[in-house]
């Protein structure tokens, strides 16, 4: 059984691994543990973003950031976003993607959010057969910029 939980900073070179374990991931996916870790405690003094794993038999196996944000559009609604999204290799196509939404789901409506987001790269066509099917509707173009940091 999958407990699903707050993320730990020991936590993190297990999340890193599922988060490097893809194409896309590989490529950008290139920090220090150190790096990552100061990145961890950064998020958890923001208050609304939570790192969650899913813990199956003491290993990491699931993992998803889930960022409260208050707004004015939609009157006034309280968004839950949803991003890095990942299931270890060996375990999907079993329901813990389903069961990891439904875990972000409950978070969600507890942070009295009325509208979970989420975005998801034009190359992962499998991930978003899957959102489709957990109900998201692909409504949006998204955009990004880089920002050099010099």
């Amino acid at each position: 059984m999958t407990v699903f939980r707050e993320a730990r900073v020991e936590d993190v070179a297990a999340v890193v691994a599922l988060l490097t374990d893809d194409v896309l991931g590989r490529g950008r996916e290139l920090g220090t543990i150190a790096e990552y870790e100061a990145a961890f405690l950064r998020m958890k003094s923001e208050g609304g973003n939570h790192l969650i794993v899913g813990e199956a038999d003491g290993r990491v196996v699931a993992t998803y950031q889930i960022t409260f944000i208050s707004g004015l559009s939609l009157r006034a609604a309280r968004r839950a976003q949803v991003e890095s999204v990942r299931v270890a290799v060996d375990l999907r196509g079993q329901g813990l993607g389903a069961a990891l939404f439904a875990d972000a789901e409950q978070r969600a409506r507890a942070a009295g959010c009325t509208l979970m987001q989420l975005t998801s790269n034009r190359s992962r066509s499998d991930a978003q057969r899957f959102y489709e099917r957990l109900g998201f509707e692909p409504s949006h173009v998204g955009y990004k910029k880089k920002l050099s940091t010099r």
